[in-house]
């Protein structure tokens, strides 16, 4: 106890190198395996990797990335979701925080998408990249 008293300026700085180490993750939701968009974009662009919104489509339609498609993170063990049958193709998963996207690729990398991950920070982060944004179009 005296040691961590006289050296309590030791103590703190590895407490906050800790947190520090600690909060990508946190901050990202998507936990380990995420992605940035950079990342993402290669995927994109040079192993024709899918990019999946597991968004609500009230959410999806409010803004999603160009050229997602959606298929809410409930619908995912679905036949009919409208994944790809490819499961060798990478998928990138996203939603308005990547949370949810974190989850989905593990649900997705258990069922064989074994190149499934999310991407951190998700639309936000998207935005953020400046990266297209779409609205879904309303209907008369």
């Amino acid at each position: 106890m005296k040691f961590l008293i006289d050296n309590w300026i030791l103590v703190l700085m590895a407490a906050t190198s800790g947190v520090m180490l600690l909060l990508p993750m946190l901050r990202g939701g998507a936990g380990a395996g995420a992605v940035g968009t950079a990342e993402a974009v290669r995927l994109i662009n040079r192993e024709k990797g899918v990019l999946i919104d597991v968004s609500e489509p009230a959410e999806f339609a409010a803004g999603h990335a160009a050229g997602a498609k959606n298929v809410p993170l409930g619908t995912l063990d679905d036949p009919k979701a409208g994944l790809p049958t490819n499961k060798t193709l990478p998928l990138v998963l996203l939603c308005p925080s990547g949370a949810r996207a974190g989850r989905a690729a593990a649900l997705l990398r258990k069922a064989g998408y074994e190149k499934a991950v999310a991407m951190a920070g998700g639309t936000a982060a998207w935005r953020d990249a400046n990266f297209p944004i779409e609205k879904a179009e309303k209907s008369a």
